[in-house]
């Protein structure tokens, strides 16, 4: 019978492998709520986000102002406390979602940050390479002969040539032989 338990110690894991006393949660959620912390925060830093929640104050503010005294439920004698409560709420939820985004937006510039650093290092080695290639090839091309060069050598050994050709053609014609 096989066991699909979670909390079950494996001993064919390293330790670090193995699941922890109180279970974790897999880490898909751990990333859903920080996208979702990251979709109010940047709701919030939006200007149609002001705008809704001045035309929200404003229409609590009046309704609460001009409303018979029996319909009203926030009084404003006694400053819209029932509003206070709502606005300090919505703050001091917001300030915690914020940060939660921020951190994560921390996180992954310091992995951008690490990679373009990688990237950094690897196109140096690179170009570092590609020089001294071509610092050897520029040290190769010293040591080649130029077209010059190959002209005067082939020209001196034609001569040379010629010049053993000569007395070879002389010596033959001495001997009678017919000459090539």
């Amino acid at each position: 019978m096989a066991r699909n338990n979670r909390s079950d110690v494996r001993l064919d894991a390293p330790k670090g492998l193995r699941s922890n006393v109180i279970p974790r949660r897999n880490r898909q959620s751990r990333d859903r709520f920080g996208r979702g912390t990251e979709a109010i925060a940047r709701g919030m830093g939006t200007p149609w986000f002001l705008v809704i929640l001045t035309v929200f104050v404003v229409a609590w503010m009046f309704y609460n102002t001009t409303a018979p005294e029996g319909l009203r439920f926030d009084d404003a004698a006694i400053g819209f406390t029932a509003l206070t409560l709502i606005l300090s709420l919505q703050a001091s939820y917001a300030a915690p979602l914020i940060l939660l985004a921020q951190n994560r937006q921390d996180d992954r510039d310091r992995v951008q940050i690490e990679q373009d650093r990688q990237r950094a290092e690897r196109n140096l080695a690179d170009t570092e390479y590609l020089a001294r290639e071509v610092v050897a090839l520029r040290l190769a091309m010293k040591d080649l002969a130029s077209k010059d060069f190959i002209r005067t050598e082939l020209r001196a050994f034609l001569d040379e040539l010629d010049r053993d050709a000569e007395p070879d053609a002389e010596g033959r014609r001495a001997a009678g032989s017919p000459s090539v």
